[in-house]
């Protein structure tokens, strides 16, 4: 069979589109306000084919929303006030358009006309896109699948690639949410409840495109309390909640929610060790259960780009109100990366976009350090936090422009956006974009000092660059070497002289987009584990610790980080036969 080289989409053939349709739907909204009502549930002014109405679109919808007049002599003052009257063809053209209209009563169909080219325009660039992306042959398959995925979603969601929005469409978001909330009495329409009076209370429940790291030691009873908020979206939503559970099986999860939600001792279940009012209790909370929307997946090997293709798929066929994740120290990101630690970073990077694309609230659970284990109050601390770390105030960033800026000033000034030095993961210097700098609390720090000079302070757990990969800074030996820039700015490895404690301080760290990695004190770091959530909760229950502690059967919930609100301690009862979380009567 003879065979030929592909031929491009866009070579022989124009875009599908229709003038009728943008031109009539134009004329009725110059025609009508009803119109224009209609217009801007269904299009924007990129959805229009022909480069003028999309110019005479968006005069008219900035008229509409302003409350303006949106007859042609206006629309005409604004297009000329615009500077594009002329590339539109004058104010004869918007007449022919009034003139040329079939039905004012028709807009809504011509808009759905515009729309579906649209969305077909949109799939042919997407398909164009994944192609050439496939002929690259590259290196991670399932990548290119995930990619090629979520292009095909964000044309299904009818998702525009540029997603910046003007202030002044922020703005009027924000004040109908507000207005919305006040007519309902201040209820989170938005929000999902944890089940929780106090936690809520703190929260104001869990946020939609929000990243939920739960952290906690062995034996304290994350995996419950992650299932107790999980079952109680799923019970008040219509939308699915999805489990992925790494660790147990999807009968170890149902034999967990079973017990919850029945009050029967989870040993009995395992065993099936039960009496006939037990039975009865099993019954009816099976009955419960089974009408809430609860899927688990339980395979084991799943990896971040797994978890966002399922959750995707989940969501255009069913909707989605929550995914959790039990554990991410469980997951792959099946990519090639020099350490645990940035392997980690990516996976929670990739979780805090699945929050944002599918706009659901994500829950991760995670593992904490051994090393509060060896401190006298054992409560956890964002420095606990697997893959996590921080510097210290007086740490010179380089930025973007050659010059350096303590990282703590930067702190200080708000700094948000701005370039600095990083690296590729193949060691090439290039410039980044830093989103932001935080403060991270008060921890304690390790002073790694260089016999050529120089020293950096970082917390015990940050990721530091080696010639091997990244390595944290106390698994770092004097003798060893990190990667560092010389006085010419080119990438050299400078040798440990020497590691000791310097006390606590408080401690910063830079969020830096794609590479997540900047040089500190010219060394290279890379960015931590929290940096991506938007919460950072820990479970603490003393009588872990001290049996004959006055706090048995209490849980401490600590909500260390919370990027929209106040942090603090809730307390819980905690029923461990149960593996059940629950309010503490109040008074």
């Amino acid at each position: 069979m003879a065979t030929r080289e592909p031929r491009s989409i866009n070579e022989t053939r124009v875009p599908p589109h229709s003038v009728e349709a943008e031109d009539s739907l134009v004329g009725a909204m110059l025609l009508s306000r009803d119109a224009i009502s209609e217009a801007v549930e269904l299009v924007s002014e990129d959805d229009f084919f022909q480069p003028s109405l999309r110019h005479v679109y968006a005069a008219l919808w900035h008229l509409y929303t302003a409350g303006d007049p949106t007859d042609v002599v206006s629309v005409s003052d604004q297009l000329k006030r615009s500077g594009v009257l002329d590339q539109v063809g004058g104010t004869e053209k918007l007449l022919l358009l009034q003139a040329s209209t079939p039905a004012i009563a028709s807009a809504s169909r011509y808009a759905q006309i515009v729309r579906d080219y649209s969305l077909l325009r949109r799939l042919i660039a997407a398909a164009t896109e994944i192609a050439e992306q496939a002929y690259a042959s590259p290196n991670d398959v399932q990548e290119i699948v995930d990619y090629a995925e979520a292009r095909i979603f964000d044309v299904a969601k009818g998702n525009n690639t540029d997603n910046a929005v003007v202030i002044r469409d922020v703005l009027w978001e924000a004040l109908e949410e507000l207005e919305e909330l006040y007519a309902q009495g201040g209820s989170q329409t938005k929000t999902a409840s944890t089940g929780f009076r106090d936690l809520d209370e703190k929260l104001s429940g869990l946020h939609r495109s929000n990243l939920i790291i739960v952290g906690a030691r062995p034996g304290m009873g994350k995996t419950s309390f992650a299932l107790s908020m999980a079952s109680k979206v799923a019970e008040n939503s219509e939308d699915p909640v999805l489990i992925f559970s790494l660790e147990m099986s999807r009968i170890e999860i149902g034999q967990r929610l079973l017990a919850g939600e029945a009050r029967v001792d989870s040993m009995k279940i395992r065993s099936g060790r039960l009496v006939e009012r037990e039975w009865d209790r099993i019954s009816h909370a099976a009955g419960r259960l089974a009408e809430r929307k609860i899927f688990i997946d339980d395979d084991p090997n799943i990896t971040v780009l797994d978890i966002r293709a399922r959750s995707r798929r989940l969501k255009a066929n069913e909707g989605l109100s929550l995914v959790m994740i039990d554990y991410l120290q469980l997951m792959s990101s099946r990519r090639n990366v020099e350490s645990r630690q940035v392997e980690v970073s990516e996976i929670s990077r990739g979780l805090k976009l699945l929050a944002r694309e599918l706009d659901v609230p994500v829950i991760a659970l995670s593992q904490l350090s051994r090393n509060l284990e060896s401190r006298s109050d054992k409560r956890p601390l964002l420095a606990d936090l697997r893959e996590s770390g921080c510097l210290a105030w007086d740490t010179k960033v380089r930025l973007g422009d050659g010059s350096a800026e303590t990282i703590g000033m930067l702190w200080a000034k708000g700094r948000e956006h701005f370039e600095v030095v990083s690296a590729t993961p193949e060691g090439k210097s290039v410039v980044a974009l830093a989103k932001r700098v935080v403060a991270t609390g008060v921890k304690p720090l390790l002073r790694i000092e260089f016999t050529e000079g120089g020293y950096l302070d970082a917390t015990y757990n940050h990721p530091i660059a080696t010639p091997s990969g990244f390595v944290r800074a106390d698994a770092l030996a004097i003798g060893g070497r990190v990667l560092a820039l010389d006085q010419e700015g080119t990438v050299d490895a400078q040798t440990i002289a020497s590691l000791e404690p310097m006390g606590s301080e408080l401690v910063f760290d830079i969020e830096v987009v794609d590479t997540h990695c900047f040089y500190a004190n010219d060394a290279l770091v890379h960015n931590s584990l929290e940096q991506d959530a938007d919460i950072v909760m820990f479970i603490y229950r003393d009588e872990a610790y001290r049996p004959d502690s006055p706090d048995r059967g209490v849980a401490e919930i600590i909500i260390a980080k919370h990027r929209s609100g106040p942090v603090g301690t809730v307390h819980l009862a905690f029923m461990e036969n149960w593996a059940l979380f629950a309010d503490i009567a109040q008074g």
